[in-house]
């Protein structure tokens, strides 16, 4: 038992915490790691275990911080930053270093930049939020995973751990300012006040948006508030030893059935989460008591406190090998290279220790530790600027080498001679981010927003047509096409394009996409808008009932509002990453697995639409997808997909020659019937 003492008033006042060694807590360290780690590595999927380091980080670090000032009577920043640093940065820059290293020979380029921005993001402790955006924009969520992305787990532990400092700062403040003599109470207080609030917050937003809630720090806070309230407390609570021996056993079983249980990575943070929490908490509590075939005793062998001192590493380590794996060999391990990776993660992770860590961590002279730490980091700022610099330079070879010629894009379809073979383009690198600007420019309007977001292009003044790209992605992703078909002419284009949201009847009125949908109708219905255009149909749906929704949604603007609408049909789609493909295969197996499935499901609607309905325009650009009637990754030397259904921008455009005689001829229609009516 200890006593907190504070500045000026020794012995006044106290809390008891369990201060000694706790080997089952290293044990459980070990389980959490080794549960990622296998099923990551062969089910792919989450298991919860990083739910469980953060219930150990907030036990562990409080009993640290409680310790420390019963011992000394304060509590400062440096000590406490320093002594972090310390112990977590030379595993994050040795690992980051190596990844930098291995991604130059071994990583798809595709998501070189991402990786390079993700490695900022961890040597800096804001990967968790770099994540939480990628993840909600549309088009970057279905971006391959990097060799980093486990690090947001450690960027939110770090942001925790300011978090802790400011609050036991402000006890201690209050503590020696008013006097108060229990400081239990108050420390119950204020984590129970984080614990339910964040809990509540976690609850909320993975209701409204768990992509978002899964990856920022408010949701996670109330799971280190759970493991200090734990420390904070388990001196006073007292379990029966048959108890004990129950509840760990329990709590270990549930433990390991999470991931199966639950699909961690879609349904958490939300009250879910409370499950592997309360297997944890059962778990530690197990620990108080020695008993003869507790859970104690294999947590706290001497193995598993062994592997439960290089944890954190086994946990760095294995997405590291794992994604470099898949990335070279098979998506999949096996179980022997499953095993293998996991050993591999162990042994590296036991040298890394030894080797870079500890020889850094327990330096007596700070100046030491933090030159060899500048050292690490100036390695990995000066690879960085390397790997940028050489994609650089490849892309620029690449564009000067780039001619209407040499890549036609969907150009070629129409050409009499063959096209000149040439390195695709744009470079794999950036075929990715190849989005139409009205994305990069901030024009779309994202998923957690309603309001019809207008963006205006073209000839905007003194312009005699207007026509509106409206839609989702698979309208917005036309508009480099359109943005090229009118230069030079008297056409303004509007944008008005959602995330995720097709301009259709078939959503419920209150919701988000129902109330953008009816946004844009309430924009229409008064806007000098001489033509919508939309796609009508999704390649990959089911249903002819989405189809006609879209159908329909487009009617009622032709019918109500009297404004022309020109349909699109749906380039096809697949159920896998052509992009990924592309690079971890080749062009010839690309195209051999896009051939091997139905891409086009929306055939026979199209077919029936285009017979049935006279109102709207229409415009089927399927033929520009393959070549003598296979369905192609790269025509006219232009990378077609940037995932799995949506296309790169510098292929978008190559359609401007086929929209600009489409508009020609719709809007010829339409300037002449407006002169009929005035003469009349």
């Amino acid at each position: 038992m200890q006593e907190w003492k504070v500045s000026g008033q020794p012995g006044q006042k106290r809390i008891d915490i369990e201060s000694r060694f706790r080997p089952e807590i290293e044990g459980l360290r070990t389980v959490a790691a080794l549960l990622v780690a296998i099923y990551h590595i062969w089910f792919n999927r989450v298991s919860g275990g990083v739910d469980v380091f953060f219930v150990i980080s907030g036990f562990l670090i409080t009993t640290s911080i409680i310790s420390t000032i019963n011992r000394t009577g304060e509590f400062k920043f440096l000590p406490y930053v320093t002594k972090l640093l310390k112990r977590l940065l030379p595993s994050v820059l040795f690992i980051l270093g190596v990844v930098l290293v291995l991604s130059t020979f071994l990583l798809p380029a595709s998501i070189l930049g991402k990786t390079i921005r993700e490695v900022v993001a961890s040597m800096f402790f804001y990967q968790n939020w770099q994540l939480a955006v990628s993840s909600t924009d549309y088009l970057d969520a279905t971006q391959m995973k990097s060799p980093v992305e486990h690090f947001w787990a450690l960027s939110i532990q770090w942001q925790f751990y300011m978090i802790w400092f400011v609050l036991f700062s402000f006890i201690l403040w209050m503590m020696n300012k008013y006097q108060i003599r229990s400081i239990k109470t108050v420390l119950n207080g204020l984590l129970g006040f984080l614990f339910v609030t964040s809990l509540a917050y976690s609850i909320y937003l993975t209701e409204v948006n768990q992509p978002w809630a899964y990856f920022i720090t408010p949701t996670r806070v109330w799971e280190f508030a759970l493991g200090s309230l734990l420390c904070v407390n388990l001196s006073a609570i007292r379990v029966p030893k048959w108890i004990a021996t129950i509840i760990g056993w329990v709590g270990l079983l549930g433990l390991l059935t999470t991931g199966v249980l639950f699909n961690v990575s879609q349904m958490f943070p939300g009250y879910i989460a409370l499950w592997p929490m309360t297997c944890a908490l059962m778990i530690v509590l197990s620990g108080t008591q020695e008993t003869r075939f507790g859970l104690k005793r294999f947590l706290g062998s001497k193995p598993m406190v062994k592997l439960g001192g290089i944890a954190f590493g086994i946990y760095l380590w294995h997405w590291v090998l794992l994604e470099f794996y898949r990335y070279n060999v098979q998506q999949t391990p096996g179980i022997l290279i499953g095993t293998l990776i996991i050993v591999a993660s162990i042994g590296l992770s036991y040298l890394m220790t030894e080797w870079v860590e500890k020889p850094i961590r327990t330096s007596t002279v700070n100046r030491t530790a933090f030159k060899k730490l500048g050292a690490l980091l100036t390695i990995n700022v000066l690879l960085i600027g390397s790997l940028l610099g050489l994609a650089y330079l490849e892309e620029q070879e690449l564009k000067q080498a780039v001619s209407k010629n040499k890549y036609p894009g969907a150009l070629a379809i129409e050409q009499t001679l063959p096209v000149p073979k040439q390195d695709p383009f744009p470079s794999y690198a950036n075929v990715f981010n190849d989005l139409p600007l009205v994305h990069t420019d901030g024009s779309n309007q994202g998923l957690q927003k309603t309001e019809a977001k207008v963006g205006e292009y073209g000839k905007t003044k003194d312009y005699k047509a207007t026509i509106a790209l409206v839609g989702s992605s698979h309208s917005e992703q036309w508009f480099g096409a359109l943005h090229e078909a009118i230069k030079g002419t008297d056409i303004r284009l509007l944008n008005l394009t959602r995330s995720g949201t097709r301009f259709s009847t078939g959503y419920e009125p209150d919701s988000l996409k129902g109330i953008w949908n009816q946004n844009v109708l309430n924009y229409l219905k008064d806007a000098d808008v001489d033509l919508i255009i939309s796609h009508v149909t999704a390649a990959d749906a089911s249903k002819d009932s989405i189809h006609q929704q879209m159908v329909d949604q487009m009617q009622f603007v032709k019918d109500e509002y009297g404004i022309d609408g020109l349909a699109l049909r749906d380039n096809p789609r697949y159920d896998f990453n052509v992009l990924e493909a592309l690079e971890t295969t080749s062009i010839a197996d690309t195209t051999k697995q896009m051939n091997t499935q139905p891409n086009q499901t929306d055939e026979a609607y199209w077919k029936q639409f285009e017979k049935t309905n006279q109102s709207l325009h229409k415009l089927d650009l399927t033929r520009y997808f393959h070549v003598k009637g296979e369905y192609r990754p790269v025509i006219g030397n232009v990378v077609i997909y940037r995932d799995n259904s949506h296309m790169t921008n510098t292929y978008a455009e190559s359609f401007a020659p086929m929209f600009k005689k489409k508009l020609d001829e719709v809007l010829a229609d339409k300037l002449a019937s407006t002169s009929a009516n005035t003469n009349q």
